[in-house]
């Protein structure tokens, strides 16, 4: 299993911060946002990660290569941005027509990897994502999702002012190679996910929400909030065991 590490942002609402620190490099408990991100995706079994980078690309590009998880990790550099179906439209080669997970890197979570992973391989027949779903404190700034009974998402209402409830889209699915069949057929280079694509698979689409930690750090009142509620895993004792191969217990190749 591959990822796509969307982190190419300009972090605008995070300003002074951002003017000279990238968004994906913003330190939650002294550690970069990224990092978490490699923890969490690594010690799951993710084989290689692709990030793509437009504001402060030599930053990002410095700081995975001094990472310890450097040789899996590519970097793709959008000097003009192209949304978040432009980027894996984009990137379709190295995706390899396999199955893959697309997250936005600017979202500190701890979900459970492996449980995604394992609610795709189980997924009705014909469903084309898997989806991350949270309880927000904030519906009127989330995509929020309305499910059946069998956790399909079958209404989809991104930033509405009056959102029908609070669990939302936590920017975070695993894909089918269909998916990018449907981008393609856009016929343009900037595609949003959520605008653009999402709705053409309403009823295709499971959720899986998240009893763990999922916020957005899109502003500096994010930021300080997850300071005070985040608490870091402990994962160091199995990342040794991954960062310097594909072996160990936990699954290497996530969907077969």
């Amino acid at each position: 299993m591959r990822a796509l590490l969307l982190a190419a942002g300009l972090g605008t609402r995070l300003h002074p911060l951002t003017v000279h620190t990238p968004k994906c490099l913003v330190p939650i408990h002294g550690r970069p946002l990224l990092d978490y991100w490699f923890d969490l995706l690594f010690a799951a079994g993710i084989d290689r990660v692709l990030l793509n980078t437009h504001w402060l690309a030599d930053q990002v590009r410095d700081h995975v290569a001094a990472s310890p998880f450097a040789s899996r990790v590519d970097l793709v550099h959008e000097r003009e941005l192209l949304g978040t179906g432009g980027t894996v439209l984009a990137n379709r080669a190295w995706l390899q027509g396999e199955p893959f997970l697309l997250a936005h890197a600017d979202n500190l979570t701890d979900f459970d990897v492996v449980g995604l992973l394992r609610a795709h391989r189980g997924r009705p027949p014909g469903h084309v994502l898997t989806m991350l779903g949270f309880r927000t404190d904030s519906p009127r700034s989330c995509g929020i999702l309305e499910l059946d009974a069998r956790q399909n998402v079958i209404a989809f209402h991104e930033k509405v002012e009056s959102p029908p409830g609070n669990l939302a889209n936590g920017a975070v699915y695993v894909c089918e190679p269909e998916l990018i069949d449907a981008i393609t057929a856009l016929g343009r280079p900037f595609v949003d996910l959520s605008t653009d694509v999402i709705p053409r698979f309403l009823g295709r689409i499971l959720c899986v929400e998240t009893d763990g930690y999922h916020r957005d750090i899109g502003s500096n009142a994010s930021l300080r909030r997850a300071e005070v509620e985040f608490k870091p895993k402990q994962r160091a004792g199995l990342l040794e065991t991954r960062s310097g191969s594909g072996s160990g217990d936990l699954p290497t190749r996530g969907l077969e």
